[in-house]
């Protein structure tokens, strides 16, 4: 598995070929197929990796908390829902969320745990998304992931292997 630190770089230097296998995929895969792959990958590699060594996706997004979460996540932290917004949140008016003020996001720790533990948002705990079904229909957000996420990393380079893909 590639290090947490060398993903993005790795991504960058494969991005037309990333872009490539993603037309690839576009007009050779079959959609249920391809979400039971990404789903079976995600899950192999997933059993094995501790997240909390890498983070990448903490460091490099601001977390996106619902508001119907901010009261919880505000008891978990010992404040008030008003304390809480004020502190680490800005409003994103668009989809009716909240975003952490900075990237790495307010509630990464030193030890790569979140502040939030196991009440963390749902975007949180499914990203990089690569177990969600639609996968041919969402493959730009994955591109995105694999620059992030040195498990999506590895199962976009798996795939590529499975469907027998050259790269020029």
């Amino acid at each position: 598995m590639i290090a947490p630190r060398k993903v993005r770089f790795e991504a960058k230097k494969k991005e037309n070929e990333n872009l490539e296998f993603r037309t690839f995929l576009k007009c050779h895969a079959d959609e249920k197929e391809l979400d039971k792959q990404f789903k079976r990958l995600h899950d192999e590699l997933f059993s094995t990796y501790d997240c909390s060594r890498c983070r990448n996706c903490c460091k490099m997004y601001h977390g996106s908390i619902p508001s119907e979460d901010l009261e919880r996540d505000a008891e978990i932290l010992d404040l008030t829902k008003e304390q809480f917004v004020e502190r680490y949140l800005i409003k994103n008016e668009v989809e009716d969320t909240y975003e952490t003020k900075n990237k790495p996001c307010d509630f990464l720790q030193e030890d790569g745990n979140c502040k939030l533990g196991e009440c963390r948002p749902e975007s949180c705990k499914k990203y990089p998304y690569t177990d969600q079904s639609d996968r041919l229909q969402s493959l730009y957000s994955v591109l995105n992931a694999v620059e992030v996420c040195p498990v999506a990393f590895e199962i976009y380079e798996r795939l590529k292997k499975e469907y027998g893909f050259r790269y020029r």
